[in-house]
């Protein structure tokens, strides 16, 4: 059985790349079969292994084995879990604060903006959550249908003016023309919304810009402040995103899925 000092790590569909970049960082890993995860975690946790990074194949299945946060409740997925709690095995979907992140490093000025958040269900929009928190006055949550979008009202915190809409809505068009930063989590923009003073979060990788003169945010640094968020849950350590490229190239390689 592994000491403290030497609690390795389990990783769950990731390739070896991902595991010599992790050894890079002076980390102990060790992968594990991505079947029957209850089973696997039940044998981590045995073996006092420290937590598990979930590559994003198996993140649905692995939900079930963990006692999920309400990050991973909210979008159905977990990619991170830790081992060293009471609880036992404790899973999150750090995905969501990693972005959040991401836009507070770009300097972006939330306090007072209004966002509009685009996707599918209500699974799509709950990624963006986090970003309510910095300060947007007005929200508006666009969804295959209205109930989608208010299903995600939940996952928002108090005292936000929130607009939630069905894409055929007619008034989509009115609250995209008024919102600051348009983040787009599924799906496709409706054409001809954009206008030079939007700026854009594509986290679907479609748009490769823009004709209109809205400005696309990079995202060159999320895989880091995924990959740092990550590994704060799983081993209890926190990692400079700067210190994290090479693991981060690795993890968006996908693995061995």
């Amino acid at each position: 059985m592994f000491t403290p000092a030497d609690a390795p790590l389990a990783l769950v569909g990731y390739s070896p790349a991902v595991l010599a970049a992790l050894q890079g960082l002076g980390l102990l890993a060790v992968p594990v079969p991505a079947e029957r995860p209850s089973d696997v975690v039940a044998a981590c946790l045995t073996l006092r292994f420290t937590g598990a990074l979930v590559a994003p194949a198996y993140q649905m299945v692995w939900l079930e084995a963990a006692q999920a946060d309400s990050e991973a409740k909210r979008v159905g997925r977990v990619d991170a879990l830790s081992f060293h709690g009471a609880a036992g095995a404790s899973g999150t979907f750090s995905y969501a604060e990693a972005l959040s992140d991401t836009l507070a490093d770009t300097g972006y000025m939330a306090r007072g903006a209004s966002l509009a958040v685009l996707g599918h269900r209500a699974a799509d929009l709950a990624v963006a959550a986090p970003l309510a928190r910095l300060g947007f006055t007005d929200i508006g949550l666009v969804a295959e249908s209205a109930p989608e979008a208010e299903r995600a009202i939940r996952d928002l915190p108090s005292g936000l003016r929130i607009f939630p809409l069905s894409r055929r809505d007619e008034s989509v068009r009115a609250l995209l023309s008024r919102s600051d930063l348009v983040v787009l989590t599924a799906g496709e923009l409706p054409s001809g919304i954009l206008e030079p003073y939007h700026t854009v979060i594509d986290l679907t990788g479609r748009l490769r810009g823009s004709a209109s003169g809205a400005t696309i945010l990079s995202l060159d640094t999320l895989a880091q402040h995924h990959a740092s968020r990550q590994l704060a849950h799983a081993t209890g350590q926190r990692f400079d995103p700067a210190q994290l490229a090479a693991l981060a190239g690795a993890m968006q390689g996908v693995g061995v899925a």
